[in-house]
């Protein structure tokens, strides 16, 4: 069994920072890509970030040169660093994994239970 647990979420002022961490554990064999998407109210959940494997990063043209996605594949973990975070960034995000599951053996993509960032103005 996987799961994935995130944490960093909060309240913080417009032109703040936080840093979202996301941790996978289980029985894994590898991780392949992570990422983060949010999700406001009323809206469609939407790509933040995402980071492949070996490093590769893509990211949303609304968060291009403001959050940093990284990840340490020893601890299977992946971070979201938001800087100068706008009251538009305030949503639910979520990260999710490709993850190769040991015994048996399967490819699955796995979400977090999410984490509210909330950017007030």
């Amino acid at each position: 069994q996987v799961q994935l647990v995130e944490s960093g979420g909060g309240l913080v002022q417009a032109g703040g920072s936080l840093r979202l961490s996301c941790a996978a554990s289980g029985s894994i064999r590898s991780v392949n890509d992570m990422g983060w998407y949010r999700q406001a109210p009323g809206k469609q959940r939407e790509l933040v970030a995402a980071i492949t494997s070996g490093g590769n990063t893509n990211y949303a043209d609304s968060v291009k040169g403001r959050f940093a996605i990284s990840r340490d594949n020893a601890k299977n973990t992946v971070y979201l660093q938001m800087n100068s975070l706008k009251p538009e960034d305030t949503s639910v995000y979520y990260c999710n994994a490709v993850i190769v599951t040991r015994y048996p053996t399967y490819t699955k993509t796995y979400w977090g239970q999410g984490t509210q960032v909330t950017v007030s103005s």
